[in-house]
């Protein structure tokens, strides 16, 4: 897997920016990064091979954990999205279309030396603790630990068989019980994580109705701010925490419409705070399901197994698994080095990395195919 320097360009320019004070545009220790530089600076994956390992809370739901791994960690991890469905659904799911999502890792591989900042992630409505894959991964490639719950009350098994509640207090309690087992795992003697997790940095990421539970889980002390993917405000007009934010909304997202929803939680979310909209991207940019079923998603694997009729008798179910994935959407591949790079660069700045986000001001808004727009406050 290719590793990029450019991060550790970016920041030693960023350093040499610090230092160089009043220096004249001529001193050699002034640097200027260029803005497309800037903006892919973490677009590319980090120094560190990728680690997964599946954990379990007490109350029963599984919990992803992808993390730093040793150096010369190879391999391929994948999961299949009908293993996320009831079984009576899984049986007939028998199409020959893609079902499978892969990204470079390895299963159980051993933690790489240091303490690493946690990252809580939240599926949205539907979805399922490897939903974003694209981004856990890539978010432990540059040294964090992602830690990741299914939320029975949301999540696609429950929605398919009947039994979602859609109880997002529930969903906040599991995200905060995660933080709980990978804290007591750094502590735990014969713990893969035992000293590898970094307490004082925590952050809590979402998408859509995980977007929620991660404005939620930001009211834990312990959580130092939140990211929200095409998600909206805090629930039923409760406070929005006292923490940096940062907000991603898709431009043509028609189940959360960032004017609607994701731009007004910006405005009204505490400094500081920032929003980031890309063109041409839908509710599902922000996750995996968009690359499988042919582009289609998890409609397209329903309809090539002859379920059409089925989702026909549930338009709600098929606009939400469709959206971002078909028409006018642009593909999503597209979209996924923008996500990568900037909840990563945000992040980055959250855990005390870098002294400002790189890469996430209005000079870059023209250095990727698709367009984007960025709000700061």
């Amino acid at each position: 897997m290719r590793r990029s320097l450019l991060p550790v360009v970016v920041a030693l320019s960023l350093f040499a920016a610090a230092c160089s004070g009043d220096d004249t545009a001529g001193d050699a220790t002034t640097t200027t990064i260029d803005p497309v530089d800037a903006a892919r600076a973490y677009s590319e994956p980090g120094p560190y091979p990728v680690g997964v390992v599946t954990l379990a809370l007490e109350s029963g739901p599984m919990v992803e954990v992808w993390y730093p791994a040793v150096d010369g960690t190879t391999g391929t991890v994948s999961y299949d999205v009908r293993d996320f469905v009831p079984p009576a659904i899984r049986d007939v799911l028998t199409a020959d279309i893609p079902a499978v999502y892969e990204f470079d890792g390895a299963r159980d591989a051993n933690v790489a030396d240091g303490e690493f900042p946690v990252v809580l992630f939240s599926h949205g409505f539907s979805g399922f603790r490897l939903q974003s894959s694209y981004l856990t991964s890539h978010l432990a490639s540059h040294g964090m630990v992602v830690v990741a719950p299914d939320h029975p009350s949301r999540d696609l098994l429950n929605v398919l068989g009947g039994s979602a509640s859609g109880d997002r207090p529930e969903s906040v309690d599991e995200l905060l019980q995660s933080l709980d087992l990978i804290l007591a795992e750094a502590t735990t003697k014969g713990s893969p994580f035992e000293g590898h997790i970094d307490a004082d940095h925590v952050a809590a990421l979402g998408h859509s109705a995980g977007g929620g539970t991660a404005l939620g889980a930001a009211l834990d002390d312990r959580v130092d701010g939140y990211v929200a993917m095409a998600s909206g405000g805090p629930a039923d007009g409760a406070d929005y925490p006292d923490r940096p934010s940062f907000f991603l909304a898709g431009a043509i997202d028609g189940v959360v419409p960032p004017a609607e929803r994701t731009l007004p939680a910006y405005e009204a979310a505490p400094a500081p705070s920032r929003y980031l909209e890309i063109a041409s991207v839908g509710h599902n940019g922000f996750d995996d399901l968009c690359t499988l079923g042919g582009g289609t998603g998890v409609i397209g694997i329903a309809e090539a197994s002859g379920l059409g009729a089925v989702l026909d008798a549930q338009p709600q179910f098929r606009s939400l698994g469709e959206d971002g994935c078909v028409e006018p959407a642009a593909p999503v591949e597209e979209a996924f080095p923008i996500i990568r790079h900037a909840v990563t660069s945000w992040l980055r700045w959250l855990f005390e990395q870098d002294p400002e986000p790189v890469g996430l001001d209005r000079e870059v808004e023209g250095a990727f195919d698709l367009g984007i727009t960025i709000e700061a406050k």
